[in-house]
């Protein structure tokens, strides 16, 4: 599974980008007001350190709207995706890109039959939002799961890429249920290298190793 970091902050994305564990990012409009700067300038800036997709996010609901701001994103950097909202324009608009030969990552997606009209308007990516779904008691895995039946059927490329992912378990639970992406904020992503056996064993090592007396260097 592919490893996107869903923020917008630069000095998180360097430092997972240095650990050698990211494939991509994704923006949204909160996340860009969290960061306190300039839009495409953050978008920019982060195309220049992550080689794979950065997810930019357009503002406009209608199409012609979608068309011009998706235009202008996708001249920023050639590894731009374009975020678009899972609506009728949207879908529009998603298919307009595609036939560009611009990728696009159709977001808010809650339906496995709105998943099958991102596939079919040519998506390169569909974002399922867990954790939204598991807020108001519903299964967020089980959107994934219906999703991957669906796309394996009809031999869809669009690539599924979990979104609103609020814990490791929730990696783990995506990455089960066939996933191709998870989003990740940069905290959890940590948080997938720590385990408390792990940190017991590294102990009792040091402490064996510093009986020894010796020294590798």
């Amino acid at each position: 599974m592919k490893f996107f970091v869903d923020t917008a902050i630069i000095d998180d994305i360097k430092e997972l980008n240095d650990y050698g564990l990211l494939d991509g990012v994704t923006t949204n409009p909160s996340l860009i007001a969290k960061s306190g700067r300039d839009f495409k300038e953050v978008i920019a800036e982060i195309c220049g350190v992550v080689d794979g997709p950065v997810s930019a996010e357009v503002a406009a609901m209608d199409y012609d709207g979608m068309v011009a701001e998706a235009d202008h994103l996708s001249k920023i950097a050639k590894n731009v995706v374009i975020k678009l909202p899972l609506t009728l324009d949207g879908l529009k608009t998603c298919r307009y890109l595609t036939d560009k030969g611009i990728d696009t990552n159709v977001t808010l997606c809650f339906s496995p039959n709105q998943a099958l009209l991102a596939a079919k308007a040519g998506a390169t990516y569909i974002s399922p939002f867990l954790g939204r779904l598991d807020d108001l008691s519903l299964d967020g895995m089980e959107l994934i799961r219906d999703i991957r039946v669906i796309y394996d059927n009809y031999a869809f490329d669009t690539q599924i890429l979990a979104a609103s992912i609020r814990s490791a378990n929730h990696v783990k639970e995506a990455a089960l249920a066939g996933a191709d992406v998870a989003t990740i904020p940069p905290a959890v992503i940590k948080s997938l290298a720590k385990h408390v056996l792990t940190d017991k064993g590294l102990d009792q090592f040091a402490k064996d190793w510093a009986a020894t007396g010796q020294s590798i260097l």
